[in-house]
């Protein structure tokens, strides 16, 4: 049998062995790998919907919280087992199955309702709450919002549909009008 990584206290009997970006991912507390948003209108996943709150609630320096900082302060909510691989397993999708008290504890940590786990039309509402959060934190787009809060109901509707075919146009889906 070979030696695990020191920094992965992850039985190998549940998953296999892991390379070593794989082992660096973990212990710095982000996933191997990005959970897939589900097409529109379908529900989340459980990885999908633990991994946007890792993205988007912070620390007060805003960077991310670990998956150690998360299972500790699950562990000390309810004295139960709650490892850092346990909650990194969960994150990517390995496991799948958390028992009732290991959400509510998640949920109470990252201040979400513990519906949003359960609920799929509260979790997609919460789940364009946290992406508006973290879309705000990007300072160009804190700055135009904060910047249309004088406007008018018209001056910020002008605004919305410019961003609108800006945004169609970078996606390549709207051509370029040619001067008539």
């Amino acid at each position: 049998m070979a030696e695990s990584d020191p920094t992965v206290p992850e039985p190998q009997s549940q998953t296999a062995p892991k390379t070593a970006p794989q082992a660096q991912a973990h212990a710095q507390g982000q996933p191997q790998q990005q959970a897939q948003s589900p097409a529109p209108g379908q529900p989340q996943t459980l990885a999908a919907k633990i991994d946007a709150l890792f993205r988007a609630v912070r620390r007060p320096n805003r960077e991310q919280y670990s998956h150690e900082e998360v299972a500790k302060a699950c562990r000390e909510a309810t004295g139960e087992s709650f490892s850092a691989t346990y909650l990194w397993q969960l994150r990517t999708g390995r496991r799948d199955n958390p028992t009732k008290r290991h959400l509510e504890v998640l949920a109470q940590f990252f201040q979400v309702p513990v519906a949003y786990f359960f609920d799929d039309a509260q979790g997609a509402a919460i789940t364009k709450e946290l992406e508006l959060l973290t879309a705000l934190r990007d300072a160009g787009v804190r700055n135009i919002a904060l910047r249309a809060v004088n406007l008018s109901p018209e001056a910020v509707g002008t605004i919305s549909d410019i961003i609108d075919v800006l945004a169609r146009r970078e996606q390549g889906s709207d051509p370029p009008s040619t001067p008539g």
